[in-house]
């Protein structure tokens, strides 16, 4: 029987391809390898060296094909903090990486409000049919979900996955609640290493699909 192997494009170099997959493969006979989620919690959990994150991941409305189709249209990816920014593969697609913290600093001086919700409040315009990906801020979150529920912007994708003891859980439970393609996940666990593994792995889904 032939092993399988999984391609990565952030591993160039033999060295790298074979860790990656030696990992992969190790994660996969724990987690699973029978459909496109199972991917992605594999690349989250060897992300995070946590098994226990692949439990915590949910996938609301096909989001894997929503977010292919938008890649596929070129779509631009708005991220929360150049930290996830600067995880995100820039190989393998034509989407623009698009950092929302910083494009709203007057308003969020202006409103008293986090940089990042004034970021995606700035960029609201472009938000529909893009890809979001929040990590590490949960007040961007609520003011995405506000944007989506008013009917200012209704994005392809959103991968909602921030981090921490203030509103994190209460953003993702409110993300999950609202009709658009999701992944997230449950309580207070997120940040930047599983928001870049899932995009990263569904970009790479889509660089093996062309």
């Amino acid at each position: 029987m032939t092993e399988k192997k999984y391609s990565d494009l952030g591993a160039m170099t033999p060295e790298g391809m074979e860790i990656y997959n030696r990992s992969r493969s190790f994660i996969a006979g724990i987690v699973g390898d029978e459909t496109p989620e199972d991917g992605i919690k594999q690349r989250c959990v060897i992300a995070t060296g946590d098994l226990a994150v692949a439990d915590i991941l949910r996938f609301q409305g096909d989001p894997v094909a929503a977010g292919l189709s938008a890649l596929e249209a070129g779509a631009p990816i708005f991220v929360d903090i150049k930290m996830v920014e600067a995880g995100v593969v820039k190989r393998g697609h034509k989407s623009p990486v698009v950092t929302a913290i910083g494009r709203g600093d007057r308003l969020a001086e202006r409103e008293g409000i986090t940089r990042t919700s004034a970021g995606f409040l700035e960029g609201k315009e472009e938000l529909s049919g893009s890809i979001v990906v929040i990590g590490n801020a949960p007040s961007a979150l609520l003011t995405l979900c506000d944007l989506i529920e008013g009917g200012e912007a209704e994005p392809a994708l959103v991968i909602g996955v921030p981090v921490g003891f203030v509103n994190a859980a209460e953003s993702k439970e409110r993300l999950r609640e609202i009709d658009v393609p999701s992944i997230s996940t449950v309580g207070t666990r997120g940040g930047t290493p599983i928001a870049v593994a899932a995009i990263n792995e569904i970009i790479n889904m889509h660089h093996g699909r062309e």
